[in-house]
């Protein structure tokens, strides 16, 4: 009787997708890319793949991150029930009261281990919780500020090494404007891919209030200031190589536009979803070069 009620209780598979293990696995890839590759060694010339704080900071983010994603599907089960109804996880795999426990834990967790890192770090870890919670509890089902503060978060993830270390910092803010501007775009075609369940929910989101077709005038408004930016500080590194190869990925980046241009079904936007992240993989791997 007691392992019945265990398993309706949490289930392992369901703990394993509600966390999103592949979102976390890249967000600590491009961390200890960013480590790795642009800052090289500690202000005390060790490398920095020898500085304990840098696992420390690494894991402390990715746990922050899982807890947002939990308390994210928390928030939005009954327009999941709508949008993907066969991928809902809190209330059939995992209890919503369980998840709320470890959203708990994990940002306690994630929180603690920033202060160890340093005060700055923690103070960070404190900020980036509350906007995840925010985020989920209200800000996503408003036009654009939802939007805008996952990409943020998204982009502070890899600049937080850099102000951890001092190093490289123009250099990392080239990748935190690369990942910011991707995945403002990225979620504001998930708005577009969910507005079945947002509308019916009383979501305010951007293709919502303002329609599908004025939604995608907005995504290639942002897609020219992204260009625009990405040029301006790659110009002001003169590293011709990271230009390049920006100029490069801008070829996949303007299929990527036109792709988004031609999609009008959810399919179609569920794949350019995915082909965000897939620019996002190939862009942080751009570090190597450097």
């Amino acid at each position: 009787m007691n392992a019945i009620s265990m398993d309706r209780t949490i289930s392992f598979e369901g703990l394993f997708r509600i966390s999103r293990p592949i979102n976390l696995l890249m967000v600590a890839f491009a961390q200890i890319m960013t480590a790795y590759f642009l800052v090289g060694k500690t202000n005390a010339g060790i490398p920095v793949l020898q500085d304990y704080n840098l696992y420390l900071l690494v894991f402390s983010t990715v746990i922050i991150a899982a807890a947002g994603y939990m308390i994210n599907d928390y928030y939005d089960v009954k327009i999941d029930y709508v949008n993907r109804p066969n991928e809902v996880i809190v209330g059939k795999g995992i209890k919503r009261r369980v998840v709320i426990f470890l959203h708990t834990i994990l940002n306690l967790t994630g929180i603690s281990l920033g202060f160890i890192v340093s005060p700055k770090v923690g103070v960070v870890n404190i900020v980036a919780a509350f906007l995840l919670w925010i985020y989920s509890n209200r800000l996503k089902r408003e036009p654009f500020i939802g939007n805008f503060t996952v990409a943020l978060l998204t982009a502070t993830t890899i600049y937080l090494v850099g102000f951890y270390y001092q190093k490289s910092e123009l250099l990392i803010l080239t990748y935190a404007i690369f990942a910011f501007f991707l995945n403002l775009i990225r979620e504001i075609i998930k708005d577009i891919e969910d507005r079945p369940g947002d509308r019916k929910h009383g979501c305010r989101t951007l293709p919502i209030v303002i329609g599908f077709h004025n939604t995608k005038k907005v995504i290639f408004m942002i897609a020219l200031i992204f260009v625009s930016s990405i040029f301006v500080v790659t110009f002001k590194l003169d590293r011709p190589i990271i230009f390049y190869y920006f100029g490069g990925l801008g070829i996949f980046f303007s299929y990527f536009m036109y792709l988004i241009y031609q999609a009008d079904r959810k399919d179609q936007f569920s794949k350019l979803s995915t082909y965000a992240k897939i620019l996002m993989l190939v862009g942080t791997m751009s570090m190597g070069l450097l």
